[in-house]
């Protein structure tokens, strides 16, 4: 195991492809921000700063501190920017000795609409789609490789390089994902990811401040927001704070030793969550959970730097205001410190305060997952982030629902009893249900290509309590498992000149594709105008031998979903057997086919019924 000093020498030899002009982060600002005191964070590789004074002649715009940093290639500059500035080009003039350099910092006019027109949030009315930008589809060819990008590949033969996929690409399949149904827009980051390798799933940014020109850079981005707002249509930006790319410029050059957590020898997280919240943990567990970095090409931020956390703050403001972002997903939140994102979370509410932020919790156990998010728990820290993305109703729910016979504590019955501690949680209904991610194998595929069983699946999906969230390709049966994880992130056919097949379009589905297309669409679309669905209550039935009910309910419609999860034929008598939610009605009809439905029917095996109730 290398000493981490010995491995962090080895970044500069990067130093050459780093920017030669004196840079300014965050690049602008606005006007009118609640977030008005900033810390500008000034960068030029070939210069040093030490002896170098710093002057503002802006009115409305005053200099608070200068900041000469560890590295004297930095400088940080706290300014404050008064109710009464005007937009306009701010000069900060940096001067040493007979030397003077003016570099315009732009301060805009806030946008339009803030919670209207964007930072809506995402919620229960919203059907979320995740895609890979890079997988999806291939709009501009001549953006495919990006001269002076570390990563040269193109090779849509291998699982793990570039493709070529684009922003454009997926603006151009808009009208497809709003006829599907959905309303919401999740893509893995957007973000430079200048690293020699695995560089399709964006997760490694090496610049915070230029989206990747590979899938058209922030014209295409600003461009895809536009558009799904005219479709009256969401966009939701992956955040990642826990770790940058190994080539990121604060890494390859860092403003000093405590940007990043600094261990004796390579320390990797544990990838445990328990030590965070377990009373007996021995803090040395926790601190490796925290600091310790996510792989060695993805450097562990120490988000306790007060020049770290307002680098990334600022970041996560701007992005919202510069690009019209709805809803914030955050990738690996556990691994962050959990303060800091208490910090950042309320900078993004103060300003924004209608939009949503959903947090990744890969962990095991709904008392686990509800620690990191708004509960009902008095426990010794308190988080407010509102929602995160529950894998506990997949892992502990849906999939052993649909894969385990039914037992006391098995097969649906664990479904059943994950609902049931969602006590636990101050707003269930935020908590992003979903299938499957880029994480995780097909759910297509984890059922063993049953389609009756991957539809009540899709059933439960799109009525259960939550945000509901599909991942590319699962409306027309893309398979695949996670070793490796390329398989699981394959191209959607059609999204590329020269596809033999194009699953965009009904012609190029097969009949089983059609089938389930068909369904999400019925489904997703009928839930936009459910009011109960989006907004409602939810009661559920302890299962009986396999048969799962709960209703979705308000003062304008009644729901009742049927889960058979056995293979035999059950009967249901609705008015007998559920008195409290089937009290006044006496028929039923089929949300998917529109038939009218006996009140004491029988559901085959593998299926799932759901029906408004009427009078």
């Amino acid at each position: 195991m290398k000493q981490l000093s010995f491995f962090l020498g080895f970044l500069f030899l990067g130093l050459q492809s780093i920017a030669q002009q004196t840079t300014l982060y965050p690049t602008n600002w606005w006007v009118g921000m609640k977030w008005n005191k900033v810390q500008i964070l000034v960068y030029n590789h070939n210069k040093n700063f030490k002896a170098t004074d710093v002057k503002i002649n802006y009115s409305g715009v005053v200099i608070n501190k200068v900041t000469k940093l560890e590295n004297e290639k930095y400088i940080a500059i706290d300014v404050t920017i008064a109710p009464t500035a005007k937009p306009g080009n701010v000069p900060l003039v940096l001067q040493n000795g007979k030397e003077v350099e003016t570099v315009l910092w732009p301060l805009a006019e806030r946008r339009k609409g803030n919670g209207k027109l964007f930072a809506q949030g995402v919620n229960a009315s919203d059907l979320v789609y995740l895609l890979i930008p890079d997988r999806f589809c291939n709009a501009e060819e001549n953006n495919d490789r990006i001269t002076g990008l570390k990563d040269q590949t193109l090779n849509r033969d291998s699982f793990f390089l570039r493709h070529g996929g684009d922003l454009q690409g997926v603006t151009s399949k808009l009208d497809y994902l709003k006829d599907l149904g959905v309303t919401s827009l999740w893509m893995t980051p957007v973000l430079l990811n200048d690293m020699p390798n695995r560089t399709e799933h964006g997760y490694a940014i090496t610049n915070h401040y230029k989206v990747d020109e590979r899938i058209g850079g922030a014209t295409a981005y600003k461009n895809l927001s536009n558009e799904l707002h005219k479709r009256g249509m969401k966009l939701i930006q992956d955040a990642v704070y826990n770790h940058v790319g190994l080539q990121h410029f604060t890494i390859q050059d860092m403003p000093m030793k405590s940007w990043v957590h600094q261990w004796p020898t390579y320390t990797q997280t544990t990838y445990k969550d328990q030590p965070l919240f377990d009373p007996y943990a021995a803090p040395s567990d926790a601190k490796k959970v925290i600091d310790g970095w996510f792989t060695t090409e993805m450097p562990d931020l120490n988000q306790n730097n007060p020049y770290v956390a307002n680098f990334l703050i600022q970041h996560a403001l701007w992005s919202v205001e510069e690009f019209a972002i709805d809803g914030w997903r955050i990738d690996t939140y556990l691994y962050n410190d959990l303060p800091f994102m208490n910090r950042c979370n309320k900078a993004l509410m103060d300003d924004y305060p209608a939009i949503t932020m959903y947090g990744e919790t890969w962990v095991h156990g709904v008392p686990n997952q509800s620690y990191f998010c708004e509960n009902n728990v008095n426990g010794v820290f308190k988080s407010n982030l509102p929602n995160t993305t529950d894998f506990q109703t997949l892992f502990y729910g849906i999939q052993p629902a649909l894969n385990e016979k039914f037992g006391w504590t098995d097969g649906v019955m664990k479904l059943y009893t994950t609902a049931s501690q969602d006590f636990l949680y101050k707003n269930p209904m935020g908590q992003v249900i979903f299938l499957g991610n880029h994480d995780l194998a097909r759910f297509y595929s984890v059922l063993n290509e049953d389609v009756a069983k991957y539809k009540m699946a899709l059933g439960w999906l799109l009525t259960f309590r939550g945000v509901p969230q599909l991942y590319y390709g699962d409306e027309i049966l893309m398979t695949g498992f996670t070793n490796p994880d390329g398989l699981v992130r394959l191209d959607f056919m059609g999204g590329w000149k020269g596809d033999k097949t194009n699953k965009f379009t009904k012609e190029g589905r097969t009949e089983k594709e059609n089938e389930v297309f068909n369904f999400i669409k019925t489904l997703a679309n009928f839930r936009k105008k459910s009011t109960t669905i989006k907004s409602g209550k939810m009661m559920q039935y302890m299962p009986v031998k396999g048969l799962y009910i709960y209703f979705r309910y308000d003062s304008k419609e009644t729901i009742i979903c049927v889960m058979n999860t056995s293979d035999e034929e059950l009967e249901i008598n609705v008015q007998t057997n559920y008195p409290e939610m089937a009290k006044g009605f006496t028929k039923m009809k089929n949300v998917l086919t529109g038939e009218m439905v006996e009140m004491k029917s029988k559901i085959g095996g593998k299926k799932m019924l759901i029906a408004s109730l009427d009078r």
